[in-house]
């Protein structure tokens, strides 16, 4: 493991659970069959710098703070968050994080000063995050993860919009109670259980989530 590297990043307001951990949120409209409606569950971006030939890659850690990351030994004591997946370029556009990854670290182009080899540039790209220690938001049912999943909760939050939140009904997380779980995911809306009262756009090759009062 080399040295340890740093960048300075700045988390969305919904970081919580694991020293704060994305929650997703989305929009639900007017849906058609049996009442449902559909909504969009999508995370909030963060905003990371980093430098290095290869910062942050698969299996690496880094430690967590409100205003800077570092990378760190995975078996030092500052280690909190491990490195599940790694790509080049936007989230929008790349490949999803795996399903239960707790956060995403958003990594800005570097590149080295002027008049050196370019051997420290580091491309525009993202880290897909898992926490060493529970809980996982992003595990289902946690409340939060850069992606809406089966077991997951949602509660209505007015306006047409929905949020993700823990399917604790004791008030865990961010202390809301879940009106929806998703039960299942399926490839068309029609594929959903008659029991269905909400659409969730869960994206991948099964993109429609089908939830249910909780």
């Amino acid at each position: 493991m080399r040295g340890a590297q740093s960048f300075a990043g700045v988390l969305c307001a919904l970081l919580v659970a694991v020293a704060a951990a994305l929650s997703g949120c989305g929009r639900s409209s007017g849906g058609d069959g049996g009442g449902a409606r559909e909504s969009t569950a999508a995370p909030a971006p963060t905003r990371t710098f980093g430098y290095g030939v290869v910062f942050l890659g698969i299996d690496e850690c880094s430690s967590f703070g409100r205003e800077s990351f570092t990378e760190v030994p995975c078996t030092g004591e500052r280690a909190a968050a491990r490195v599940v997946a790694r790509h080049d370029g936007g989230a929008d556009e790349g490949p999803p994080c795996p399903a239960t990854t707790d956060f995403v670290l958003h990594i800005s182009e570097q590149k080295p000063p002027a008049g050196e080899d370019g051997g420290g540039t580091v491309p525009r790209g993202y880290a897909c995050m898992r926490g060493l220690q529970a809980p996982h938001p992003g595990d289902p049912g946690g409340g939060g993860g850069p992606r809406t999943i089966v077991g997951d909760c949602v509660h209505d939050v007015g306006t047409g919009q929905v949020r993700e939140t823990t399917c604790d009904r004791n008030g865990g997380g961010d202390g809301r109670t879940p009106g929806y779980r998703v039960t299942s995911a399926v490839e068309r809306r029609s594929d959903c259980p008659a029991s269905t009262r909400l659409y969730v756009r869960l994206g991948g090759p099964k993109p429609v989530g089908c939830a249910r009062p909780s």
